[in-house]
């Protein structure tokens, strides 16, 4: 039977006919549709996050376990997952439209079984070696892996004026499981919420000579039975789309785009911001104020970084992904600005309640970014496709469209992939900076120069007058 716009064509669940362009048809049908595949997408990214960043929490109490671990080895294990998850994106760009997005979430969610049950056995014991964590670690990047085809696949789903709402409730919600993994773990660790299922407790000594009964297992397991239900249920009621599949090939093209390399600059900026610092954040107040607890206070940073995404999605579909971007990058700049000045060794002389609104600030500004820039992405290629397709008829605007779409998709994930290795290099740059001076200092002023990089990036190519891509 042939398929009508109001009626679209499925086949199990894949979806045959998909025209969210069509407005009769996206009201009608798309919509519901398109917002299903979401919701379920949202809390399978949030699971993807939180395995993904186990170890910024997971670090900072490891040697009360009885390990001994140098500060630069925390830091190298709160970095390696950022640095398996970036190149994991790379191949996880190209992959929704060669296995379908319903078929790639609930695989790809599901593999996050493996480092979280992994870690939840290797923590209990005190003889597990570095190199065993440092496994772990590199394994929990499947996590960080999951976020550009997640990303890819919901591109799809949403006509051109919807993308950017779409694509920054994705990402911000799920970004929330940064926040939620620092702020939940040390609440469950307390507590023998599994039995005899979650293994003995551990006892720390604190540096009054208290000793406290911990199950630090718990905050890896407390994960595993959402990850089973969440991709169980991916498998059964997401979609694929038929028009969305193309091969590695096709999609390769976007290595001859020039605003391909350009957003992933940009997206190196506000992305791999928030996740380098995410990462690093615990480990840094440890370092710099040695008095204060940093797990009471780390997750606010990306708590506040998820939460406002989606409003950076929104206000960029009103007035501009280039123009929130562009002065987006400016108060970044003033804000590693403020954590210099309020460091110990900093003018002010060390003032922890500066340093943590200053990184507060900071927090927002990546949130608001991670909006804006992927909001840019989509219609950038969709524009420009079009451009190349102007008065050459219907068939090659419909073209421009699927071409668009599809470039617009792999661009999405790659350039996640590229902005994740900020999740490495920034709290990989905490250590290396303190190894070598004594301070992150050298780390944040290199930190300034790349956001005036980033500023003058999007005034010439996006946001001056009669620039060359104005969105």
């Amino acid at each position: 039977m042939a398929s009508t716009p109001n009626t679209p064509a499925t086949h199990g669940r894949v979806l045959t006919v998909w025209t969210p362009e069509d407005k009769d048809f996206w009201r009608t049908q798309g919509q519901a549709i398109a917002a299903t595949n979401l919701w379920i997408s949202v809390p399978a990214l949030f699971l993807a996050f939180a395995v993904w960043q186990l170890w910024s929490v997971a670090a900072v109490n490891l040697n009360l376990l009885g390990f001994r671990f140098s500060t630069n080895q925390l830091f190298w294990l709160a970095a390696a997952p950022a640095l398996s998850g970036a190149t994991l994106r790379i191949f996880y760009s190209f992959i929704v439209p060669v296995f379908g997005g319903r078929r790639w979430t609930a695989i790809s969610t599901a593999s996050l079984l493996i480092p979280a049950i992994g870690i939840g056995i290797a923590i209990q014991d005190p003889t597990t070696t570095y190199p065993t964590f440092l496994a772990l670690a590199l394994l929990c990047g499947l996590g960080g892996g999951n976020f550009s085809s997640s990303m890819a696949n919901i591109n799809f789903f949403f006509p051109k004026e919807r993308k950017g709402s779409a694509l920054g409730v994705n990402a911000g919600l799920g970004n929330l499981g940064v926040s939620v993994v620092q702020f939940l773990s040390p609440m469950v660790i307390a507590l023998g919420i599994f039995g005899v299922f979650g293994g003995d407790p551990q006892t720390i000594v604190s540096k009054s000579g208290q000793a406290t009964q911990v199950w630090a297992q718990n905050a890896a397991f407390i994960w595993v039975p959402w990850i089973a239900l969440v991709s169980i249920i991916a498998w059964f009621f997401m979609n694929d789309i038929a028009d969305a599949q193309s091969s590695f090939s096709d999609q390769a093209v976007i290595f001859k785009r020039k605003h391909n390399w350009l957003m992933c600059l940009l997206y190196l900026g506000t992305f791999g911001s928030f996740i380098g610092y995410a990462a690093g954040f615990p480990l840094l107040i440890k370092s710099q104020f040695p008095g204060i607890n940093p797990l009471q206070y780390a997750w606010l940073g990306p708590l506040v970084g998820a939460v406002i995404r989606p409003f950076g999605g929104w206000l960029s579909d009103k007035l501009g992904g280039a123009t929130v971007t562009l002065w987006n990058f400016v108060v970044m700049a003033l804000a590693v600005g403020g954590v210099l000045y309020f460091l110990p060794s900093g003018p002010s002389g060390g003032s922890f309640a500066g340093f943590f609104i200053s990184f507060l600030l900071l927090f927002l500004t990546t949130g608001i970014g991670n909006g804006s820039t992927f909001r840019m992405i989509p219609v950038i290629f969709m524009t420009e496709r079009q451009r190349d397709a102007a008065g050459k008829g219907q068939e090659a605007q419909e073209k421009a469209i699927k071409d668009g779409n599809r470039e617009a998709a792999a661009v999405l994930g790659f350039s996640a992939a590229i902005a994740a290795y900020g999740g490495f290099f920034i709290p990989k740059s905490y250590g290396t900076s303190i190894a070598m001076t004594g301070g992150p200092e050298g780390a944040l002023y290199v930190f300034i120069a790349f956001y005036l990089i980033c500023i003058v990036t999007t005034w010439w190519y996006y946001a001056r007058k009669n620039a060359e891509m104005p969105c």
